[in-house]
């Protein structure tokens, strides 16, 4: 298990001095293991931020991903998939950025009308979707309970174990 915070950690916990942390190293822990903790430290983060979201009333039934390790790794995308135990699709565009600055600049161009249906018209996501699996995702809900753990013991001021999500 790991803490991807080698750069600080920006959502939910909003501090850039943060460190990272594996867990459960030893001199036989290989590279692919690393990744894959590397990778579920990430997919756990996005958990942690969905389920902040959904704390203060939003709720989120899917994510639609962009960029290249969305487009180019299905093995990530299916780690977020049983992680977040919800359906990860991939944005159609390759240039999510720009085409929402595009949408923008045909709304106020006089193309469409509104943001909404620009957005019905340019955007749009891609046939492949990477589903939960069960077991997995099970699984991941177990670990995600000492993820929590750790993210809230070496992340936040005055932790003292008897709050875990």
């Amino acid at each position: 298990m790991a803490l991807d915070w080698n750069n600080g950690n920006r959502t939910i916990l909003v501090d850039p001095l943060l460190t990272g942390l594996l867990l459960g190293q030893t001199l036989h822990t290989t590279a692919p293991e690393i990744y894959r903790a590397l990778v579920e430290a990430t997919a756990f983060g996005a958990l942690t931020i969905i389920k902040r979201f959904e704390q203060y009333g939003v709720a989120v039934k899917e994510v639609i991903n962009c960029g290249g390790i969305a487009e180019k790794n299905p093995f990530v995308m299916q780690i977020y998939a049983d992680v977040c135990d919800r359906p990860m699709k991939i944005s159609r565009s390759p240039q999510t950025c720009a085409l929402g600055a595009a949408l923008f600049g045909a709304v106020v161009g006089g193309a469409y009308k509104t943001t909404e249906q620009a957005q019905r018209k340019m955007t749009g996501v891609k046939d492949q979707v990477f589903r939960p699996d069960r077991a997995a995702a099970k699984t991941y809900a177990e670990l995600y309970a000492l993820y929590r753990i750790l993210h809230d013991a070496f992340g936040t001021a005055g932790f003292d174990g008897s709050s875990t999500a």
